[in-house]
């Protein structure tokens, strides 16, 4: 196959980018797809979350306080950032990219595990609220990290078009959310 400006004949261009940087590039913006799409999903059941946890109330203010428990995830993830950040700069954003990725997904999990208000009466919403912050903190840290892991595998003169996919599979999982 003939090489012209960097690509195969019959290939996409890589323009200039090795198999382990695509790799980089591609796990970062899936694990973005992944966090945003858990943190939405949230967003979208707040009424049936209002009804299952927060049933100590009227129906008006059950809602609100779900959707309070939803601002509070994103109230804390630039503290997540501070924190996942810094934890990237001594351990490695690789580590650190998965340790978010862990902490949302089990964070998730519990809360379609977690027994309603009419089981474990108050505590039910003090444990979603918890579980809330969790999955702001882990958005947090792996929406920054994510960015900038993608931004030292990119190849010279490409970090600004390599890191805006973190930007657009961001939206990708509230895409995935409404199917």
């Amino acid at each position: 196959m003939a090489v012209i400006d960097g690509t195969t004949s019959g290939s996409a261009p890589h323009y200039g980018v090795s198999r382990e940087e695509r790799k980089v590039i591609f796990a970062s913006s899936l694990g973005t797809v992944f966090e945003w799409y858990d943190f939405y999903l949230y967003g979208s059941l707040a009424a049936i979350i209002a009804k299952h946890f927060f049933a100590g109330v009227n129906e008006t203010t059950s809602f609100i306080f779900a959707l309070l428990a939803f601002a509070a995830g994103f109230a804390v993830r630039p503290f997540g950032a501070i924190v996942f950040g810094r934890l990237g700069d001594m351990i490695g954003r690789k580590h650190t990219f998965l340790i978010t990725i862990v902490i949302m997904g089990i964070s998730t999990a519990v809360v379609g595990f977690l027994p309603g208000y009419a089981t474990i009466g108050v505590a039910a919403p003090i444990i979603l609220i918890s579980l809330r912050l969790l999955q702001g903190l882990a958005l947090g840290g792996e929406y920054g990290g994510a960015a900038t892991y993608v931004a030292e595998h990119a190849p010279k003169g490409k970090r600004g078009y390599f890191t805006s996919w973190i930007q657009t599979t961001a939206t990708l999982g509230l895409f995935f959310r409404c199917w």
